[in-house]
């Protein structure tokens, strides 16, 4: 795997090293290990997977108040989208700056948001699905979020809205 330090502290794009043959490939996406010789979580304890079917959707921006904060590992698994990482961490020197990444069936990118980053994604092909790791359990009541179009952050999305959940659309200003 080749870890690639995003412009936010912490967070990383992860490429995978496929060993090919006639058969196709394989290759390794995470080792605990690998993980925690960064200083990464290396422990991850659920799995989840979304699909959402129209090109332009958006999800996000999703985030799980301390002590239920969640590192995430995440990757396309059909489809494409556009993912955005949005850093909350108010002593962190990327406070409330973002960065974003295409996330591809065809690129087989990840990836990986430590704990205090936003996630959220917009699809960039119909019917995108993406498989995420975390490292805490959903926890209703710490569950929070950033609007999408918050001038605070001026996320630039890649396509036009065309989804968005009631929830996600109505996230307060931030601050």
């Amino acid at each position: 795997m080749k870890f690639t330090e995003t412009p936010l502290s912490g967070a990383y794009i992860i490429d995978i090293d496929p060993i090919g043959d006639e058969r196709g490939f394989f290759a390794t996406c995470w080792t605990r290990e690998d993980f925690t010789k960064r200083g990464l979580t290396g422990e991850f304890i659920q799995c989840n997977v979304s699909l959402s079917q129209a090109t332009g959707t958006v999800r996000g921006m999703h985030f799980q108040h301390a002590p239920h904060q969640e590192a995430k590992l995440v990757r396309c698994t059909q489809g494409a989208l556009y993912d955005v990482l949005l850093d909350l961490r108010a002593d962190s020197p990327t406070y409330l700056q973002w960065h974003g990444v295409e996330l591809t069936v065809e690129n087989r990118r990840m990836a990986y948001l430590p704990e205090g980053i936003a996630h959220g994604f917009q699809t960039l092909a119909d019917d995108t699905e993406i498989l995420y790791m975390v490292s805490a359990y959903y926890h209703p009541v710490s569950q929070a979020g950033a609007r999408w179009n918050d001038p605070a952050f001026n996320i630039q999305w890649p396509l036009p809205l065309s989804v968005i959940s009631d929830k996600d659309a109505n996230f307060p200003d931030w601050g």
